[in-house]
């Protein structure tokens, strides 16, 4: 695919990094933990559920965290976190495969690697529950999927329109992420969800991603669809816990009200 004119000059540097990356571990085998059971405990104790980003740094943030990475995942979910999304991009984002694999040990809920994955060698990079693939940066997503489930990983597959939306619902996907931000203009609009959302099949786990910085932004998501959010920036500016905690409690608080 050649995506140099729909992307960003910062996107289009970390797929060629993405390209160029070398990857020749053993195969990976995974008893994945399930998202959506996740999800469902969260709703039952009222929770948002929330996937929750452990993310070091990134090109559309100012500034880095050093803190433990186990610690800050470990923080999340004791803040009420479903999951946790691990960055293993190591050039622009901060992310190691060592860092997913210690916090995997470390935690009981479903963990995503976050990264650019582009070729079938590059899910065996390291054991997580769900591997993301996004539609607009993979040649063959069919094939893709199949070879992540038959290694056990769940797939959630990135998408930004409606036209990329139906691309992964032809695949199989049966969970889609919809990424509020533009990865031309590198800027976000909840409004990205709200127009793929009502699209969105039946049956299929839908996550809202990026520009959730609030409890009103995730009661917007929330009002228009999303089973699940995956925040970033706006937890791991400041105290993690407590950020994940206002979050997550959103539905309590509606209750209350």
């Amino acid at each position: 695919m050649d995506d140099r004119e729909e992307v960003a000059p910062a996107v289009q540097s970390i797929l060629e990094t993405a390209r160029e990356r070398d990857e020749n571990g053993e195969r990976v085998n995974v008893d994945a933990r399930s998202l959506s059971d996740a999800f469902a405990r969260a709703e039952a104790e009222g929770r948002v559920p929330i996937i929750a980003e452990v993310k070091p740094t990134s090109p559309t943030t100012d500034g880095e965290r050093d803190d433990d990475p186990v610690e800050l995942a470990e923080e999340m979910v004791a803040g009420g976190a479903s999951a946790l999304s691990v960055l293993t991009e190591p050039d622009h984002f901060g992310g190691t495969p060592e860092n997913l694999e210690r916090i995997r040990e470390a935690v009981d809920v479903p963990v995503l690697r976050k990264d650019f994955v582009l070729r079938e060698e590059q899910l065996d990079t390291v054991a997580a529950d769900i591997i993301l693939l996004i539609a607009r940066f993979v040649d063959d997503l069919t094939g893709l999927l199949d070879a992540a489930a038959d290694r056990g990983f769940q797939v959630l597959v990135e998408i930004h329109s409606t036209e990329e939306l139906e691309e992964a619902v032809d695949a199989g996907a049966d969970i889609i992420g919809v990424n509020n931000r533009d990865l031309a203009k590198l800027t976000v609009d909840l409004a990205t969800f709200e127009t793929v959302a009502p699209e969105v099949p039946e049956g299929v786990t839908l996550i809202a991603e990026s520009g959730i910085s609030d409890p009103e932004d995730v009661r917007r998501m929330r009002g228009a669809g999303a089973d699940g959010l995956l925040v970033g920036s706006a937890i791991m500016d400041g105290d993690v816990r407590t950020n994940t905690e206002e979050l997550t409690a959103v539905e309590r608080t509606q209750e209350t009200q």
